[in-house]
């Protein structure tokens, strides 16, 4: 060796020295085992000195759980708000959560907030806003008073034992030094308490002591007698951030302990998105073991009772049934999911061990509920849908099922709308909320004197009682649309005010607006959806009243069109061309609705290879591919039920 290699392999060694404390590593195996019984004394494990593990993870065909390489390789995080939501202090901004100023956050129903800065906060979502965008922890404790003489939240890691100590200050002043129980210990607990003892990547093992072995050692005499409960979902910057419950004695009980990671081992089976190593059988578990949750965001397949979403990501299995939406279809919370064992846990956590403290995770559901409700959308009005088609005189309609579709109730499609301009209706589109439709781009033009907009309209050329008509203000195509290709093929269209009144149209029992999807990942290929619209029949007539149709997503449909296939386009209906729109369809809705009923704007009709040609199915703009855009023209409150 060179003596000037020699001199820069010293200095990485002080520089690296200087900068990370040193610390103990995971205990062995035997250490572990030693650490978890309760009659053997403790031991210290020993750290080694280890090589760097590889920066690239690779994922092996025949993984029974983890995704594809494909998948692992876009470094999806608990930010990536394609796959899943964004908590309340957060926003969706071009598919990663980003912080919210604190003053967007609810204010109804929320308990105050004492921070470590002494300062009151109205809400825990206020406070973690302001963590969020300080990075830096905040959250002391719920209670109005916040003097700064009052005592704060503070917690422990001891460096010998990893024992984890908390003090837990009271709503209106004093507190208590307590430890942790065992039972709801895990990984994600573990890295937000090493993240507060300076390990920016966490924890390295998480574990148990035995407490009663504790006091038996002479230096542990003031040891605190009582343990709580933490859950944590591994986002908290402390534990104060936590979800904290159960006080109970410690007496015989074990107590949570925690290992930082220091050093990467020398093999590595898998590298989360921030470089930490974890081995491959913490993945797809449910547990946040890498701290930003890489690890349960590309699963096929979840581990030791994990609950998995369409998406690929997995949860853990206490999510399931807790009035909380983590899969953005809501399966989580659909009850053919709800288990006897989500059900029991439910009943003891929430009757037969009242907390004694304010639940953070109760504050956040309050706030989502608070959000979505101020948002209408998705959901129509039951009361006005007719169970079957009567004539004038009374019959009951049967009509023949044409281009595999077949008439609906009269108000039964609540967010269509018929297009006309110059008293002919060649096109449809989707009431979004608000002054805004939306419709296909080769459905309009830049004149929108030239058009109307029918709401309900169920017979063509017929208006019924909740029928209603309201004139175009302005007509916004998108900027790329390419007329020859149909690229883009997307337009919104701004209705004109009411006089004298902030609203575009009376309010109408006939009348809703469907959600606007933000992300491409919200329903996946297979899933059955519904098509409507005025267009031709099978005997290439037009229809005379509304027809709808089921009809399923299509995945690679670039093999049917090839090079005409473009971004933003995707395909529905059956490759054997038996359901499909057609002409005077162009600018309807492809709506897809959720676990929880929730109906989305998830394709536009607007093009194809004639009508239900065999392998040719219908191609529609993927409306979630321009949310941004819609976004950007209609504001934040009328385009979306979640992600706020």
């Amino acid at each position: 060796m060179s003596l000037d290699s020699f001199f820069l392999l010293f200095l990485l060694i002080v520089c690296s020295e200087s900068e990370i404390p040193p610390d103990i590593e995971q205990p062995s195996a035997l250490d572990q085992q030693r650490l978890l019984k309760p009659n053997l004394p403790v031991t210290t494990p020993t750290p080694k000195v280890t090589t760097p593990a590889p920066k690239t993870t690779k994922a092996p065909e025949t993984d029974e759980f983890l995704d594809s390489q494909e998948c692992l390789d876009k470094g999806l995080t608990r930010a990536s708000c394609d796959l899943v939501f964004c908590p309340p202090w957060q926003r969706c901004v071009e598919g990663q959560c980003v912080c919210k100023p604190p003053y967007l956050c609810p204010t109804e129903g929320v308990e105050a907030v004492c921070g470590l800065n002494h300062r009151s906060y109205t809400s825990y979502c206020q406070a973690m806003a302001v963590s969020c965008r300080t990075k830096k922890p905040l959250m002391s404790h719920f209670g109005k008073e916040c003097k700064e003489n009052n005592p704060k939240f503070q917690s422990s890691l001891n460096e010998t034992t990893g024992l984890i100590r908390i003090f837990l200050p009271g709503s209106s002043g004093g507190g208590e030094d307590l430890l942790v129980c065992q039972e709801l210990w895990d990984m994600a607990a573990a890295n937000v308490a090493c993240k507060k003892h300076g390990s920016p990547l966490g924890a390295g093992s998480a574990y148990a002591l035995n407490h009663k072995s504790l006091m038996a050692n002479s230096d542990n005499k003031d040891l605190p007698r009582s343990c709580v409960s933490i859950r944590c979902q591994g986002y908290e910057t402390s534990l104060a951030e936590c979800e904290i419950y159960n006080k109970v004695k410690a007496d015989d009980r074990m107590v949570a302990a925690a290992t930082c990671y220091r050093i990467e081992p020398e093999d590595c089976d898998f590298i989360c998105a921030n470089h930490k190593c974890i081995n491959r059988n913490q993945t797809c578990d449910g547990v946040d073991d890498c701290g930003d949750r890489s690890d349960e965001m590309c699963c096929k397949k979840c581990r030791n009772g994990a609950f998995r979403c369409r998406t690929g990501i997995c949860l853990h299995r206490d999510a399931v049934g807790d009035k909380q939406i983590d899969c953005l279809d809501g399966a989580d919370e659909s009850q053919k999911h709800e288990t006897a064992f989500t059900s029991r846990t439910l009943a003891q956590s929430s009757t037969q061990n009242p907390s004694e403290y304010i639940s953070r995770k109760n504050e956040t559901r309050a706030n989502r509920e608070h959000l979505e409700t101020k948002l209408f959308c998705g959901i129509p009005n039951r009361d006005v849908v007719k169970d079957t088609n009567v004539d004038e005189r009374g019959r009951t309609i049967r009509r023949k099922r044409v281009v595999g579709g077949h008439p609906a109730n009269p108000t039964q499609i609540q967010w269509q709308v018929a297009l006309e301009e110059n008293r002919r209706i060649d096109c449809g589109g989707a009431y979004i909320g608000g002054c805004w439709v939306l419709t296909a781009a080769h459905c309009v033009r830049p004149k929108p004197s030239a058009f109307k907009v029918k709401f309900s309209l169920w017979k063509k050329f017929r208006a019924q009682g909740t029928t209603d008509i309201v004139p175009v203000e302005d007509i916004r195509i998108h900027p790329n649309y390419v007329p020859a290709t149909y690229e883009n093929d997307i337009a919104l269209i701004k209705l004109e005010k009411l006089p004298f009144m902030d609203k575009c149209l009376e309010d109408n029992p006939g009348v809703r607006a469907v959600c606007v999807p933000w992300t491409t990942q919200l329903f996946q290929p297979n899933h059955t959806c519904s098509i409507s619209g005025w267009g031709r029949t099978a005997d290439g007539r037009s229809a005379q009243v509304l027809l709808w149709a089921n009809v399923s997503l299509i995945s690679s449909c670039e093999s049917s069109y090839k090079h005409r296939f473009k971004p933003g386009m995707m395909c529905a209906g059956d490759l054997d061309g038996r359901v499909d729109s057609c002409q005077g369809d162009s600018g309807g809705p492809l709506v897809c609705t959720d676990e929880l009923g929730v109906s989305y704007l998830w394709g536009i009709v607007s093009w194809g290879e004639r009508c239900g040609q065999q392998g040719f199915p219908g191609v529609y703009t993927q409306v979630a591919h321009y949310f941004e855009w819609i976004r950007l023209h209609t504001g934040w409150s009328a385009v979306t039920r979640f992600n706020t």
